[in-house]
């Protein structure tokens, strides 16, 4: 039974949201930096090739079970994209900002009144590096695109990603509801059912 898991992240928030998540299995998440643990060229062309990727290289460094995911939002109008690009969107190094505003400029250039989008989430767990059976689980996050950023929870797309079931953006969202609908809260439940039946 795994009691340790690498997390091949170095976003102290996604560290204790996952930690907490997987306290009642008594496992313990400690995140790469612990470990001097590089960031991995991310040369993936899916969000599970990416997360594989992470996975991979931080139990290869940690020589522990590592747990990586990859994320983004697809949008329909712009044919899927940002996808697997959404940290970069607006180039290398782009602020979440940068990010945002080409979204909606792209948007808004395109004149189309369809706004659906989705946030996706690939989480990997590694027993090992040549690991030929990984847990994989995906959580999806439906939601239209919006262009004027609303509410300062979240990161990312989140002031742009409207939910008309919710009436609001997930950046307005508390973080125990956000947690509970989004992507990653998806994939980690799903992680945590594998890991229970383990």
């Amino acid at each position: 039974m795994i009691k340790k898991i690498v997390l091949a992240s170095n976003n102290p928030g996604k560290v204790r949201e996952i930690g907490q998540l997987l306290a009642d299995l008594d496992i313990e998440v400690v995140p790469q930096s612990d470990y001097n643990i590089p960031e991995v060229e991310e040369t993936g062309l899916t969000f599970v090739e990416n997360a594989i990727l992470k996975a991979r290289h931080a139990a290869e460094y940690s020589k522990l079970p590592a747990l990586a995911d990859d994320s983004g939002i697809e949008v329909d109008a712009l044919m899927g994209a940002p996808g697997i690009y959404s940290a970069r969107f607006a180039g290398v190094g782009a602020t979440d900002t940068e990010n945002l505003q080409k979204l909606i400029s792209d948007l808004q250039a395109l004149n189309e009144p369809t706004r659906t989008a989705r946030f996706q989430c690939l989480m990997v767990l590694m027993a090992h590096p040549s690991d030929p059976t990984p847990l994989i689980c995906q959580g999806t996050w439906e939601g239209e695109i919006i262009d004027t950023p609303k509410g300062d929870n979240g990161f990312g797309y989140d002031p742009v990603f409207y939910l008309p079931e919710q009436q609001c953006t997930s950046a307005e969202l508390p973080a125990d509801k956000k947690n509970a609908l989004s992507h990653r809260g998806k994939a980690l439940s799903c992680l945590l059912k594998k890991l229970s039946n383990k």
